[in-house]
């Protein structure tokens, strides 16, 4: 479902009063299904795990997140996304 479909349902709550109780629950089920886009960190991290991931097969995965984590503190596209 979309935003709009969200929107359509709460609308339908209000205009019901106290016997939307079953349509609140659907409007909830709803709302946990939309998925916000990932953010600019969410992107980098991705693509960053996957080259250390390549490069450093044999390391942990805690080692080479917290490889990638400080490298966004120097990367361009976090001063891209500050802005």
């Amino acid at each position: 479902m979309q935003i709009d479909e969200i929107i359509k349902l709460l609308q339908e709550i209000k205009d019901l009063g106290e016997s939307g109780k079953t349509t609140v629950k659907k409007a909830k089920k709803v709302a946990k299904k939309v998925k916000r886009a990932p953010s600019a960190y969410n992107k980098y991290m991705k693509k960053k795990m996957a080259q250390l991931k390549k490069k450093h097969p044999r390391k942990k995965h805690a080692a080479i997140f917290k490889q990638a984590a400080k490298s966004w503190k120097r990367s361009p596209d976090r001063k891209r996304s500050m802005k």
